[in-house]
């Protein structure tokens, strides 16, 4: 019998899949599922480098549910094979077969993680936007993988200074992952090479050069978007 994970509620299993569905469109499509003491993490990682020469960022997003408090676990697995349980729906169904990709091997700090300031969330989006028009226009028609792999790597690895010196990439992920809405402001978080921002809706974490000195940062039209 296949392995299921049991949430408290329906709305929570189909906001797991939610989040798989935009993970397998993303980076190498796999996410990690992480359950201890009633909670699981799943983590995905929409950009992350691939060999030495890569210079593409650790950029991972996560959300959290409460679970079955007697699960215990820690696997990745393809996103798009995580399932609906037809006969419950407060249970997903796992797939047979794990993944086991380089970036699951780095883990966040789980704690000492010292608060920052904020980022307005049009501020994240309109460096997205511009991000993605760059990627789109540079990229040659025809290119191969590697030809795609560098110019995503120059453009989302490129620090952003509307984001207080972090990779563009962090705008990219809560972007495409749907943790913009509204008016609300990312809160940074830093803990040794790792940056967090926290949306309502989740969270984008950044393995880099510590930052320092994030400042409030306002959106002021496509000349914000672009810097």
């Amino acid at each position: 019998m296949p392995e299921r994970l049991l949430f408290a509620d329906a709305h929570a299993a189909a906001d797991v899949l939610t989040f798989a569905g935009r993970a397998a469109r993303l980076g190498d499509g796999a996410v990690r599922l992480q359950g201890s003491a009633g909670t699981l993490a799943i983590t995905a990682a929409p950009l992350a480098p691939r060999g030495l020469l890569d210079s593409t960022p650790t950029v991972l997003v996560m959300r959290a549910h409460a679970i079955d408090p007697e699960l215990v676990c820690d696997i990745v697995v393809e996103a798009s094979a995580l399932a609906r349980d037809p006969e419950d729906p407060t249970a997903l169904v796992l797939p047979a077969t794990a993944l086991s990709p380089a970036w699951a091997g780095i883990a966040p700090p789980r704690s000492n993680w010292a608060p920052g300031e904020t980022i307005a969330a049009a501020q994240l989006a309109g460096s997205a936007q511009w991000g993605i028009a760059a990627v789109a226009e540079v990229v040659p028609i025809d290119a191969g993988e590697d030809a795609v792999r560098a110019v995503r790597a120059s453009v989302w690895g490129a620090s952003d200074a509307g984001l207080g010196g972090l990779p563009r990439g962090a705008a990219f992920a809560a972007f495409a992952m749907g943790f913009i809405a509204g008016e609300e402001s990312a809160r940074c978080f830093t803990s040794g090479a790792w940056t967090r921002l926290t949306l309502d809706r989740g969270h984008v974490l950044v393995r880099g050069p510590v930052r320092s000195g994030l400042t409030d940062v306002r959106a002021t039209g496509s000349t914000a978007a672009s810097s």
